[in-house]
């Protein structure tokens, strides 16, 4: 198919009024489908309903009850359980509740009130600033812009953040406190930063004494297509001289159930330390029940990767129709750009500049609710209005596939209009 940028003003119209004809015909449906958020599909979750059994047997391998009061960083065997699974030191492990989420805003909230490493807390500070890759998480952002801190933008490439520019900008402003990474599979690209990526960040010279990294490692073990490896960002910093500058975050939240999962922090010895100071006075210890029934359920990381193998079983169709739908309707077109992800819960689209919010109005007025655009960017303000995340683990099949070919008929109608004003213009 030739680039619609070569129709004639004619051809577009043609274009126009048989898009409209195709979308007129999906609104008068009246669906309602959901592609808004990375949620799992019933299907995946019954999945796991072998954690729904409590334990039978309420004691820890140290012989604690685990019913009672205690264990502020986690059972033992949780954290060696984390420990291997994900390379990490399980000494350097705090297992917390269900969300890593939450760990995140309570860390975020106590650099603000106390600072780290003796620095000046930064809710003291005049100006905070935080380098936001994007695309990337909404929800990170909303941390980040609740607490007052100004988010700049920072351009993704294929092998992660744009690092020149974050290096320029580090090296120069004390008041850069840090940086927001989803590391492998990030949300909603797919994009797993590289071995050199990884390296920069743990080396970089930075004007903050106490710049952090918060390494949300959420897609770690979210293979579909392969198994991709990341780079160990504790030995990266170790190896540039910033033992202390990395939080690595995870959960089972999308492994298991979104409302019951463990999730984890880990860091150096002495961030450890500061942390659990702080903790001990907000609370006496997390669910260790849903930690023994985790590990009942998944006893060692190989029953895990086992696990992950059946989810992505479900998950990897629904992302082969996705991205069949967009080969079909939009390759050669230049009206739509996508990612192709190996692993992780999104795909990212990139329509014709100024044409993402009149694809998801389109989209919303004919039944089809996407995620919000701009969500992908610091403040909801995506500069070039281009960037739509679709969720395609949610839905059946079946829904999914209406959901693509009205998607479909939506981007393409507002392309195609955005075409014929500046054809018409000329």
């Amino acid at each position: 198919m030739p680039a619609f940028s070569e129709f004639s003003v004619e051809a577009l119209r043609r274009a126009e009024r048989e898009s409209s004809e195709a979308y007129e015909a999906y609104r008068s449906r009246g669906l309602k489908l959901d592609m808004s958020r990375g949620k799992p599909a019933s299907s995946q979750l019954d999945l796991c309903n072998g954690a729904l059994c409590g334990p039978t047997d309420f004691y820890t391998e140290k012989g604690v009850d685990a019913r009672n009061y205690g264990i502020l960083d986690g059972l033992s065997e949780m954290r060696r359980f984390f420990g291997e699974l994900l390379s990490l030191d399980p000494e350097n492990i705090i297992v917390g509740g269900n969300s890593s989420l939450n760990l995140m805003y309570d860390l975020m909230t106590q650099l603000m009130l106390f600072g780290t490493a003796g620095e000046t807390p930064w809710g003291k500070l005049g100006k905070v600033k935080f380098l936001a890759p994007c695309p990337g998480y909404d929800r990170h952002f909303a941390i980040t812009e609740k607490l007052g801190i100004e988010m700049i933008n920072i351009e993704m490439t294929p092998a992660g953040p744009d690092m020149d520019r974050v290096e320029e900008l580090v090296a120069s402003d004390p008041a850069i406190k840090g940086i927001w990474c989803v590391p492998l599979y990030s949300n909603p690209q797919g994009i797993c930063y590289s071995d050199e990526t990884v390296a920069r960040l743990g080396a970089m010279k930075c004007a903050a004494r106490d710049f952090r990294i918060f390494w949300d490692n959420a897609y770690g073990v979210h293979h579909i297509d392969g198994e991709t490896k990341l780079a160990d960002i504790f030995s990266a910093c170790d190896a540039g001289g910033n033992p202390d500058r990395a939080y690595y975050f995870f959960s089972t939240s999308k492994i298991t159930f979104p409302g019951a999962g463990v999730s984890l922090v880990a860091s150096s010895a002495a961030n450890k330390k500061e942390i659990l100071a702080r903790l001990s006075v907000e609370t006496i210890g997390y669910d260790k029940l849903n930690q023994l029934r985790t590990l009942r359920f998944l006893p060692t990381p190989e029953a895990l990767r086992l696990h992950m193998k059946k989810l992505a079983g479900e998950i990897k169709p629904k992302f082969d129709l996705v991205l069949n739908v967009l080969d079909k309707e939009f390759s050669g077109t230049g009206l739509l750009s996508w990612s192709v992800p190996r692993g992780g819960y999104f795909i990212a689209v990139d329509t014709l500049d100024g044409c993402a919010k009149a694809t998801v109005e389109l989209a919303a007025a004919a039944g089809v609710k996407l995620t919000g655009p701009g969500a992908a960017f610091p403040y909801h303000r995506d500069p070039r209005d281009r960037n739509i995340r679709l969720a395609p683990t949610y839905p059946t099949l079946a829904e999914l596939d209406e959901a693509m070919r009205l998607f479909a008929i939506a981007a393409k109608l507002a392309g195609v209009r955005k075409l014929l004003s500046v054809k018409s213009a000329e």
